[in-house]
């Protein structure tokens, strides 16, 4: 019997799994994840940007979660010695409507008490030579470090303080009782008193195995990159994003700076025909039925359908894909673009036909359920977690729970 579970071995599954131990020192954990390593899907598979909260509606789980975040995770680098780069991002107007929009996003990052400095067309051009526009408003917590590295030392740290990993591990039934909960993978099944789930990509069907109904479907949105040559490794000095388009849910094609000195162009955001396909002959017949006959997705395609159409045909032409980027990086052609491998965003759509744009939980008496993790969850994985075990102290707590001493650390302290 394991006091805790926790299904999913990417970032803000590990983390919790970290901070748990952190909070029960005494109890015995289990972390199940089924792949054969840790952050196999998005937390591989995203840009390794480490956000600021920018764009985040004022108040909001994900404004309050990426600020503490951005802080948290370099942290945790620096305890653990790994590489991060505070490069800063800038954010490039190239018309009147864009310099319209920059505005706005003045007001909000000042909301969101981030530090931020407003550019001339000059100042952007004597920052980044490379890249022209009207204005541009210039991030400098922003930062880009390798969140598989970050999730590792999560691991390590988790398993160090004596927690269980066990990969290979696919969870295919749950079994919630009235004093326990009942993990059955495709080899076992294990016991535990609580569960906490992290399963990105699969969230709707884990709650589901909880025998509840959600409210939510998971859509997943592939983003396509794609690597610049090595001569065009000094081509920006910082992280370059175009002003968003604030109808659309994704925030467009930009020039990130890797921590390996590589730069990437991307992502964009096309529908993916398998839960997991990050390649486009990736297709899974069950999980395409499922989208396009689930209400709420059919909705939101129908409403994004002129946008969605561009960003098929750029996916399938690079023409299109190089003119979004050309529009703030003239000099790159349509050589530079070769192949890099694409991400798959797990994104909660409701019943209605809305993209739910917060962190979404749904929970069960002995369960706390991660249903919607959109970006910026890998630079918010520190508080995310910390924000889970305490909801999971409160259902220990709320079943007169005494089977291991509780402790609370200043992260939770100051999470709470």
């Amino acid at each position: 019997m394991y006091d805790f579970i926790i299904i999913g071995g990417g970032i803000v599954g590990m983390s919790t799994a970290m901070q748990l131990t952190q909070v029960y020192p005494d109890a015995k954990i289990l972390l199940l994840e089924k792949e054969s390593g840790p952050a196999r899907h998005q937390t591989g598979h995203n840009s390794g940007v480490i956000h600021a909260g920018v764009y985040y509606t004022p108040g909001s789980l994900k404004a309050k979660f990426c600020l503490a975040g951005n802080k948290a995770t370099k942290a945790f680098c620096d305890k653990h010695g790994i590489r991060y780069d505070e490069c800063g991002k800038l954010l490039v107007a190239t018309n009147e409507l864009e310099m319209q929009r920059m505005g706005a996003l003045w007001e909000r990052t000042a909301a969101n008490g981030l530090e931020r400095y407003w550019l001339s067309a000059g100042e952007l051009r004597e920052r980044e030579p490379n890249i022209v526009g009207m204005g541009g408003i210039f991030v400098p917590s922003s930062g880009i470090v390798s969140y598989a590295e970050v999730t590792a030392a999560m691991g390590r740290e988790f398993q160090a303080a004596g927690g269980e990993i066990r990969y290979n591990a696919e969870v295919v039934g749950l079994d919630e009782r009235a004093d326990e909960v009942v993990v059955h993978t495709t080899d076992n099944a294990f016991r535990g008193r609580y569960l906490v789930t992290c399963s990105g990509l699969m969230a709707d069907r884990i709650v589901r195995m909880l025998g509840l109904q959600p409210e939510f479907i998971i859509c997943p949105f592939r983003g396509e990159y794609y690597l610049l040559p090595k001569q065009h490794n000094q081509i920006v000095n910082h992280l370059i994003y175009p002003i968003p388009d604030p109808s659309m849910p994704f925030l467009g094609v930009h020039l990130t700076r890797m921590i390996d000195g590589t730069v990437t162009v991307g992502p964009n955001a096309v529908l993916a025909m398998k839960r997991e396909g990050y390649r486009k002959r990736d297709i899974s017949l069950s999980d395409m039925f499922e989208t396009l006959t689930t209400p709420g997705i059919l909705k939101v395609l129908a409403k994004n359908l002129r946008p969605g159409l561009i960003e098929m045909k750029n996916s399938l032409f690079k023409g299109g894909y190089l003119k979004e980027v050309q529009k703030y990086c003239p000099s790159i052609v349509k050589a530079d673009l070769t192949d890099y491998p694409a991400g798959v965003r797990a994104q909660a759509v409701s019943r209605d036909g809305k993209l739910i744009d917060d962190f979404l939980f749904v929970n069960t008496k002995r369960s706390v359920n991660v249903c919607n993790a959109p970006s910026p969850a890998a630079t918010s994985a520190i508080p995310i977690g910390a924000y889970i075990v305490e909801k999971v102290r409160e259902q220990v707590a709320a079943q007169g729970g005494n089977f291991v001493k509780a402790v609370t650390p200043n992260n939770l302290r100051a999470a709470g």
